[in-house]
């Protein structure tokens, strides 16, 4: 079985983005490791911190949960600061993962890949889903790190499916559901709409088996409460439908979305190298 590296930008990234695919990963077999490009120190602050706690400490003992309910084997920490949302002055600060130098970073990344012997590395998107500074870097970081490698692991780009979330967003919309509505064609952090459109998507993942080791992933993360307990409260139905599946692109792959399995295979680099669902065909 492969052992597949998932790099994330902040603690709580992987339990709304890859949660399914890590957890299915781990459950078949497969080793999984998580590395955390930053500390997460610009997270929201809870009104718990205990004495001389600080929340960089409570966010990794949250990521730690996270992972054991995910079934991780390891979790690795780059060790960059936050950069803080889209035009923070953070976003320049000496240390910021925004601000380093990708090729530095691929460094570090790329040892991690030839420790663990990857097979398949997972990051983001080029515009990081919604152009957050941290998720725009960790796409650059994860492909120059890709490249360092001694051994070119495949490549796999976590991503959201525009014209899925759109449906979503009509039948909010028609339900009367205004607070559950969000405009995946609006502009984001860059400008740019939300997540890819479905053309340029290589695989959609079933990971409906998986949802309540997601839901314990979310709830480990409990100090960024306003995110989480906004995901952690949609109706049962809409949870399963907004987390029951996941996208990824494949760099090179031939066009055309294919719902299966893309962490089944090793190195290749090939789409042939994933494994289709039953009786599925591409589209």
């Amino acid at each position: 079985m492969p052992t597949i590296v998932f790099f994330h930008a902040h603690p709580d990234d992987e339990a709304s983005q890859t949660a399914g695919a890590m957890a299915r990963a781990a459950a078949e077999g497969s080793r999984v490791v998580l590395v955390f490009a930053t500390n997460g120190e610009h997270g929201e602050v809870p009104d718990d911190l205990g004495d001389g706690e600080k929340l960089v400490d409570r966010r990794r003992v949250e990521a730690m949960n996270s992972a054991a309910a995910l079934g991780v084997s390891r979790v690795e920490w780059l060790g960059y600061s936050d950069s803080g949302m889209t035009g923070w002055e953070q976003n320049h600060h000496p240390g910021a993962f925004h601000s380093i130098d990708p090729t530095d970073a691929g460094l570090k990344l790329a040892a991690i890949f030839d420790r663990e012997d990857a097979d398949i590395v997972v990051g983001y998107d080029d515009h990081g889903g919604y152009g957050h500074p941290d998720h725009v870097q960790v796409h650059r970081v994860l492909h120059a790190a890709a490249r360092l490698a001694a051994r070119r692991p495949r490549v796999l780009e976590a991503t959201s499916n525009r014209d899925l979330t759109r449906g979503f967003y009509q039948a909010a919309l028609a339900a009367g559901m205004a607070d559950l509505a969000f405009d995946p064609d609006s502009p984001m952090d860059d400008g740019l709409p939300f997540g890819t459109p479905e053309a340029e998507i290589t695989w959609q993942v079933d990971v409906s088996a998986y949802l309540a080791q997601r839901r314990r992933a979310l709830e480990a993360h409990r100090s960024q409460q306003t995110d989480i307990d906004g995901m952690l409260a949609l109706p049962e139905e809409v949870f399963a439908a907004a987390f029951g599946v996941e996208h990824y692109i494949e760099p090179g792959a031939e066009p055309g979305m294919r719902r299966g399995w893309p962490f089944a295979g090793e190195l290749g680099g090939a789409v042939t190298a994933g494994r289709a669902d039953p009786g599925d065909k591409p589209r």
